[in-house]
C-alpha cells in the first residue's frame, strides 16, 4: 500500500482553516485524515480521551516530550498541545494523507523533521474581510482585535516558505483547491515511481 503524505495547513485566526479541513475530510474521507493531539487541558463536556484529544497531565506531557515522542508542540495560554509521531504514522500507514492544522511555528518544525511535508497557507479574500469575521464572532474586545490584526500582518510576512496558498472566499472552492493540491502532490510521487521503474532515473 502506498503511504500518504503530510500536509500542514496554517493561516491566521478566523480565516476558516478548520472549517475547510473538516469539510475536506467529510467530503473525501478516503483522501485525508487528521491526528489525535495531546493536550494538558481538561476535557470539555462531551469530549472523549483518544477521540478528541489525548488528555494528559503536565507531568505526562513532559515525559512524552523528554522521550522525543512529539513531532511538534505549542503552548496556548496555560495549556500545551502536541502532535505525536505515532499518530502521524498511524494515519500514513492506512494509505491516507495526514492533515495537520497547526500554527506557523509548528509548521516550520514539521518541515524540519519531515522535509517532504507540504505547507499550505489559507488566506482571507482581504484583511478587512478577516477583521469583519473576527468582529462578527463578538468574543474579542477592540484591543484584542487590534492585536490579532497585527499578528495577521506578521504571519503574512512570514508565509513565504509555504508552498501553496488558498484564498478562502468560498468554502466549496477552497475545499476543492485543497483537494487538488493533495491529489497533485500524490501524482508527483507517482511520476517519480514511473521514472524509476521504466527509465531508471528520478
Amino acid at each position: 500500500m502506498k503511504k500518504g503524505k503530510v500536509f500542514v495547513v496554517s493561516g491566521p485566526s478566523g480565516v476558516g482553516k478548520g472549517t475547510i479541513c473538516n469539510e475536506l475530510m467529510s467530503r473525501y474521507p478516503s483522501l485525508a485524515a487528521t491526528t489525535v493531539s495531546v493536550t494538558t487541558r481538561a476535557p470539555r463536556p462531551g469530549e472523549k480521551d483518544g477521540v478528541h484529544y489525548y488528555f494528559r497531565s503536565d507531568e505526562e506531557f513532559d515525559k512524552l516530550f523528554a522521550d522525543g515522542m512529539f513531532l511538534e508542540t505549542v503552548d496556548k495560554f496555560t495549556h500545551r498541545y502536541g502532535t505525536l509521531f505515532s499518530e502521524v504514522e498511524r494515519v500514513l500507514s492506512t494509505g491516507k494523507n495526514v492533515i495537520l492544522e497547526i500554527e506557523m511555528l509548528g509548521g516550520a518544525n514539521v518541515k524540519k523533521r519531515i522535509p517532504e511535508a507540504v505547507l499550505i497557507f489559507i488566506l482571507p479574500p482581504t484583511l478587512e474581510t478577516l477583521t469583519a469575521r473576527i468582529k462578527g464572532r463578538g468574543s474579542e474586545t477592540a484591543e484584542e482585535i487590534a492585536v490579532r490584526q497585527a499578528q495577521v500582518e506578521k504571519e503574512f510576512d512570514q508565509a513565504a516558505p509555504y508552498e501553496y496558498f488558498v484564498v478562502n472566499d468560498d468554502l466549496t472552492n477552497a475545499v476543492e483547491e485543497l483537494k487538488a493540491i493533495i491529489v497533485a502532490e500524490g501524482l508527483k510521487d507517482t511520476l517519480v515511481d514511473v521514472k524509476q521503474n521504466y527509465f531508471g532515473r528520478d
